[in-house]
């Protein structure tokens, strides 16, 4: 467990925590905010959201840093845990009237000393891709609202693509947007590609190229994040009908899907090997769930309110073996050749190599510790730890059990009485992430999309940084505060009399486990670290990165990463 650090008091901020890597330090000197450092007046605003980019500069300080305060948004070079944040020289500041940002997403394939390609979504429900280097405006998609009237919600470009994006809406719609194409002076018109349990696809009717190629529309209510697969295939759909969506993205397939315990999901993220999905919401908790298996897998029980953000720490995720590190690992240069347009951000460490080609490795034993993090409106960091116990738990700890027979035990044991909604036995259980498709069956080749997104290359893990849906903070939301009187609250979150009716049908199945059916995860840490409630978490090489809705975006070195000659304040500015 974590050493109390920063103070005596269960409200006081901490400055440093511990875990088994060591200590954490808040490093306040590399804080970013507004110029005048002042904590901003967050009532009404939509969060504040952070994004990264490395332009692979000549001078080693490449990194830039993105973040929208209220109507502002900011652009700097980003200084980690090296040298202390310069806030009197943003490279570019915007202040917008009569809409807000809500999120914002670079595109790394792009990303030059001289150029970035940024997109930014609004609360009125536009886009714009501005280029801040230049401090040039390209293009406003949704420009007149015709395509959708409602906030955006998560905005993110095509893992591979310089020029396909997807934005997601409160409305709980998604749209394809491709950067060349025009958004017309008409509100589209539509045709059915594909429909499935409550989901549909449409495509543009157009005689001409134009905006958007589809349109997803996903579950009831606001679709609050969504993110890719590491590989780029399949696509985590959070939405605040509380059910978490896993597509194959190519051919719009269902692949998987889970339920909240209750109110709305909010956050998800992947693990990255892409095996795990990590979600939290209005329930307080968050959820680990198997993308081989489908199911539920744990639950972590931490906050005391709404979990904003979940993100997978890939530096501290390790893998053990048996056998030499050399047979068991692909080479430095296969792996940074299968990440390489996200070199210049590139995160991965030796054990990502190795959860990526365990695949080739399955007659050998192995141990897994993917770790993760989450943060949430009640101002709390925790830390978790998904360990071998939680991830096999129907055989025990041997060291000379194979991947291949702890999978198929885990798989056979989940298939009996299998609901209707669940996936089919004959579902592909390989390492490799399975093709959602062939080629012919493409949604994207029947929007006659000329730029192809069917093969995609991994994607650096902190680029999965999204928008989610903000509502105002109810304490007796939390997990220790169940009365009759919040149940009759709770209960107002569902969109309809049908999900009321589903979420009562689907507690206790596979969808959603009765609490007591799955593990329960304690936090390794859990430490209040803001005044107001946290709206980021990311983790990077040497540091992690989160962000209050006071607008202070702060720098957690990781253990042995402070620079020596520089002081150690013991406050929060």
């Amino acid at each position: 467990m974590a050493a109390e650090g920063g103070g005596k008091e269960m409200n006081e901020i901490k400055t440093q925590f511990t875990t088994r890597e060591g200590v954490y330090k808040l490093l306040t000197h590399s804080e970013y905010s507004r110029p005048n450092r002042v904590p901003f007046n967050s009532q009404g605003s939509n969060p504040v959201k952070v994004s990264f980019v490395n332009v692979n500069d000549q001078s080693g300080n490449g990194d830039r840093i993105c973040f929208n305060v209220g109507r502002e948004l900011y652009f700097y070079i980003y200084k980690g845990v090296r040298k202390a944040a310069d806030l009197s020289k943003p490279i570019d500041k915007r202040i917008y009237k009569g809409t807000q940002p809500t999120c914002h997403d670079f595109n790394p394939l792009t990303a030059t000393a001289e150029s970035v390609s940024l997109l930014v979504g609004f609360s009125a429900g536009q886009v714009q891709l501005i280029d801040p280097i230049k401090k040039e405006t390209s293009k406003l998609f949704n420009e007149e609202r015709l395509i959708d009237k409602s906030r955006v919600t998560c905005v993110r470009w095509v893992p591979g693509s310089e020029s396909l994006f997807l934005v997601a809406h409160s409305s709980g719609s998604m749209y394809l947007y491709n950067v060349e194409n025009t958004c017309g002076t008409t509100a589209p018109h539509y045709q059915l590609l594909k429909q499935g349990e409550n989901y549909a696809v449409h495509t543009c009717k157009s005689k001409s190229a134009r905006n958007p190629l589809l349109r997803w529309t996903v579950g009831e209510g606001a679709l609050n994040e969504f993110a890719f697969s590491p590989d780029g295939k399949f696509l985590a759909c959070a939405s605040q009908d509380g059910f978490l969506r896993v597509f194959g993205f190519d051919a719009a397939e269902l692949h998987g899907k889970m339920k909240s315990y209750f109110g709305g999901l909010l956050c998800v993220c992947w693990s990255p090997d892409g095996r795990y999905i990590v979600a939290g919401g209005e329930d307080d908790l968050v959820t680990v769930w198997s993308f081989l298996d489908c199911r539920v897998i744990a639950r972590g029980h931490g906050h005391k309110s709404w979990v904003s953000v979940v993100a997978f720490d890939h530096c501290t995720t390790s893998v053990e073996d048996g056998d030499p590190p050399a047979e068991f690992s692909g080479s430095d240069e296969d792996f940074h050749e299968q990440i390489h347009f996200g070199a210049g951000r590139d995160r991965a460490n030796s054990s990502h190599s190795r959860l990526s080609k365990r695949n080739s490795t399955d007659s050998r034993p192995v141990s897994v510790t993917y770790r993760f993090g989450s943060v949430g409106q009640d101002t709390q960091l925790c830390l978790w730890d998904l360990t071998e116990d939680i991830l096999f738990p129907h055989l025990p700890l041997s060291r000379t059990r194979t991947h291949t027979n702890v999978m198929n035990n885990v798989s056979n044991s989940s298939t009996s009485g299998n609901p209707p909604n669940s996936l089919p036995n004959t579902l592909p259980r390989s390492n490799s992430l399975p093709h959602s498709s062939n080629p012919g069956n493409s949604i994207i080749d029947s929007a006659f999309i000329a730029t192809s997104v069917s093969k995609f290359a991994t994607l650096s893990l902190h680029d999965s940084r999204k928008e989610r849906h903000e509502k105002d903070h109810k304490r007796n939301h939390s997990m220790g505060h169940i009365s009759s009187k919040s149940s009759d609250k709770l209960n107002q979150l569902s969109s309809s009399r049908t999900a009321k009716a589903d979420a009562a049908k689907t507690l206790g199945t596979m969808l959603c486990p009765r609490m007591e059916e799955v593990p329960l995860l304690e936090p390794l840490v859990c430490k209040k670290i803001a005044h107001e409630r946290l709206t980021v978490l990311i983790f990077l090489e040497d540091c992690l990165v989160t962000a209050c809705q006071e607008g202070f975006v702060c720098t957690w070195a990781r253990p042995g990463k402070v620079v020596s000659d520089r002081p150690l304040e013991d406050t929060v500015m």
